[in-house]
């Protein structure tokens, strides 16, 4: 996995109304990018929902937060919709899982990106990651506001 001090990869992905979001559009901004496994699973369900009550708390501490996973954007759109999600979610559809790749939290086994959270400082270089034991772990939203600090 990507690690603290390593320049982060730069990508474009399309979001859920099919824009091109990259990497890029948040310089000079933190930004926490949230690989998960898939849309609708019931765990990816739970994260992405207590991620969304922080969002507040995140915008306030100058940091934005972007969902990424192998569904497609049609897929993200259905999804957000479902939980009323605010946060971008992009697609890393095609080829498959090539950002998650990138990053370093693929997996293989399953087809999908593992649970990980991924922080871009400013300048574009990684100030912090973290991968979750086990998919059916939660990074919960105080390590994303811890590392903030």
């Amino acid at each position: 996995m990507i690690e603290a001090g390593q320049k982060a990869p730069g990508f474009t992905l399309r979001d859920q109304d099919g824009k091109e979001v990259s990497l890029s559009d948040f310089r000079g901004k933190t930004v926490v990018l949230v690989f998960y496994p898939l849309d609708f699973s019931p765990v990816c369900t739970d994260q992405l929902s207590v991620y969304q009550q922080t969002l507040g708390e995140l915008d306030q501490r100058g940091a934005a937060l972007v969902g990424i996973s192998v569904d497609s954007a049609f897929t993200h759109k259905a999804f957000r919709e479902h939980l009323g999600l605010t946060m971008p979610l992009l697609a890393d559809f095609h080829p498959k899982g090539e950002v998650a790749k990138s990053y370093g939290v693929w997996d293989e086994q399953w087809g999908n990106a593992g649970r990980a959270l991924v922080m871009v400082g400013p300048d574009g270089d990684v100030t912090w990651s973290y991968r979750a034991a086990s998919p059916l772990e939660i990074p919960g939203a105080e390590l994303i506001l811890g590392a903030l600090e």
